[in-house]
């Protein structure tokens, strides 16, 4: 024995979301514990599933990737999680309804006519959304995700797409304004 102690993450995922963990003759799974360098032990019939390693990052890392795929990512975007800058945030559409109609409205708020918004915010933020169920779930770079966060909450608080859409060109040239001053090495005033 080495003297570590082998890591244990117990998460459960939608029943119907299992397939696609697993993937085409586990395919999927065995890729992604090659990765991870974990063990990931599924049960198909409840949506549990555990995770086992060693590496504590790698593990954690395992199972926020686990989780998006579970809240309706699909494997080869939640992967993006395994890179260090990466982030996966989760809202919860419940937190800001008060009934099912004000759910449904609030799901159609982000999802946008057509996925208008959805798709505007993930241009804006450079991020990956999901609206699966009664969340809402975010992949992208830290402060991108962020950025995406605060914008999808402050349409489910009742703000205008126009106002969110004005407010999020103004961070995307923030944003590009920084990285530009980054490149060059010069101090932001």
């Amino acid at each position: 024995m080495d003297g570590f102690d082998e890591i244990v993450y117990e998460l459960k995922i939608p029943k119907e979301r299992i397939a696609v963990l697993i993937g085409t003759k586990g395919k999927t799974k065995k890729e992604l514990e090659d990765i991870t360098e974990s063990r990931i032990d599924i049960n198909s019939k409840e949506g549990d599933i555990t995770i086992t390693g060693k590496d504590a990052v790698k593990l954690y890392s395992t199972k926020e990737l686990i989780k998006a795929v579970g809240r309706g990512f699909n494997p080869e975007i939640a992967k993006l999680l395994i890179k260090q800058d990466y982030a996966f945030e989760l809202i919860e559409i419940m937190d800001f309804a008060r009934t099912k109609n004000d759910y449904i409205r609030l799901k159609g708020r982000i999802i946008g006519q057509e996925g208008k918004a959805r798709r505007y915010i993930e241009k804006m933020t450079e991020c990956n959304i999901s609206v699966y169920g009664k969340t809402v779930a975010i992949i992208g770079e830290f402060q991108k995700v962020a950025i995406a966060k605060k914008a999808i909450e402050t349409l489910l608080q009742g703000s205008p797409h126009s106002k969110v859409y004005r407010w999020l060109e103004r961070k995307r040239r923030d944003f590009r304004q920084m990285e530009m001053l980054k490149a060059f090495d010069i101090p932001k005033e």
